[in-house]
């Protein structure tokens, strides 16, 4: 009678130990799901949908979206989160000198390490223009009153917590803004205008990359088709697909060109002959993309069932470039 017992009770205590596995092993997923910490490089202004269109995607994709903190040099000197009057002129783009100091700054002389070290991959967003005295040949700004648009405060928050990125080897995804500050960290020149780009080569415009304002009414993204250029790339890995139909596009910038830098183009957009740049990446690096268009803008569309969902990129198709930047991120996380 005590061995058949003692039999049961070891049967019981097997099954009561495979089922405590079980548990413990599918709450060790769902922790590992909670702990793909994604960044998204700071900016002040988290009501805009370029931020909170970034952070509905990132949690769509199963990742964890965390507004990074502002990255700054060490002495410089802030005021509420904002830079001091003195380091910008009256365009408010950042003066030159300040940023010179900013691409010359060694990583240990902000705070970009302590910023960036508690998440697995960093995503950049789109916003303003970025200061032309941070291009590789600062350029005067151009010019044109009603684009003036600039942020001198993020600028430098920016271009650190990239920078950092780069050298640490941390995925990294840029959209829009983030693609171009991707570009201008490499090396990249930029068209500061695009209809006076077009203007200047008296080619006509029409206004496919941002749509035109009317006045009263909400300004949408302008969907366009974006072609791949390089079947090994990480664009075509993503979407494994030549072109993509109804990218969401809102810019009047873009990149010029990556002559001389560690940047490859992997996607653009012929508008009346001429090749505007759609994507870019560093090869150099393990996951490192930056896109002109907004995927996140595309999810969101449908994800609200907005009327016109369907003139932009569909939600599976967009979804795919959070989904990989996840994976990059539990690979960052794995590998620690």
């Amino acid at each position: 009678m005590k061995k058949t017992n003692t039999r049961i009770l070891i049967v019981i205590l097997i099954i009561f130990s495979v089922i405590t596995l079980s548990s413990c092993n599918k709450n060790k997923d769902n922790l590992t799901n909670e702990e793909i910490r994604i960044g998204i490089a700071w900016r002040a202004d988290t009501d805009s949908e370029f931020y909170t269109n970034v952070v509905r995607a990132i949690k769509e994709a199963g990742g964890t979206p965390v507004l990074l903190a502002q990255v700054y040099p060490n002495n410089y000197t802030l005021k509420n989160n904002s830079l001091a009057e003195n380091y910008t002129d009256k365009q408010g783009i950042l003066k030159l000198e300040y940023a010179n100091e900013v691409k010359n700054l060694a990583s240990n002389k902000s705070n970009a390490a302590d910023v960036v070290s508690k998440v697995y991959a960093v995503v950049f967003t789109g916003g303003e223009d970025i200061s032309p005295t941070l291009l590789r040949s600062p350029e005067p700004w151009h010019g044109i009153e009603e684009e003036k648009d600039y942020n001198a405060t993020r600028d430098v928050s920016d271009y650190l917590t990239l920078a950092y990125c780069l050298e640490k080897d941390i995925p990294m995804m840029g959209m829009c803004r983030g693609m171009q500050m991707l570009s201008v960290v490499s090396g990249a020149t930029i068209i500061q205008d695009i209809p006076t780009f077009f203007s200047e080569k008296a080619v006509k415009y029409d206004y496919t990359h941002r749509n035109q304002t009317q006045p009263g009414q909400y300004r949408d993204y302008a969907p366009h088709k974006v072609n791949l250029t390089k079947k090994k790339s990480l664009l075509y890995s993503i979407v494994s697909a030549d072109s993509i139909e109804g990218a969401p596009s809102w810019h009047h910038q873009c990149v010029g060109s990556v002559e001389n830098t560690p940047l490859i183009v992997s996607g653009q957009t012929n508008t009346n002959g001429i090749n505007i740049i759609e994507a870019v990446e560093r090869p150099d690096k393990t996951f490192c993309i930056g896109l002109q268009f907004h995927p996140e803008a595309a999810m969101v569309k449908y994800l609200d069932k907005k009327d016109n969902a369907s003139k932009f990129m569909n939600y599976n198709q967009a979804l795919l470039f959070f989904k990989e930047l996840v994976r990059q991120a539990k690979l960052k996380k794995n590998n620690r």
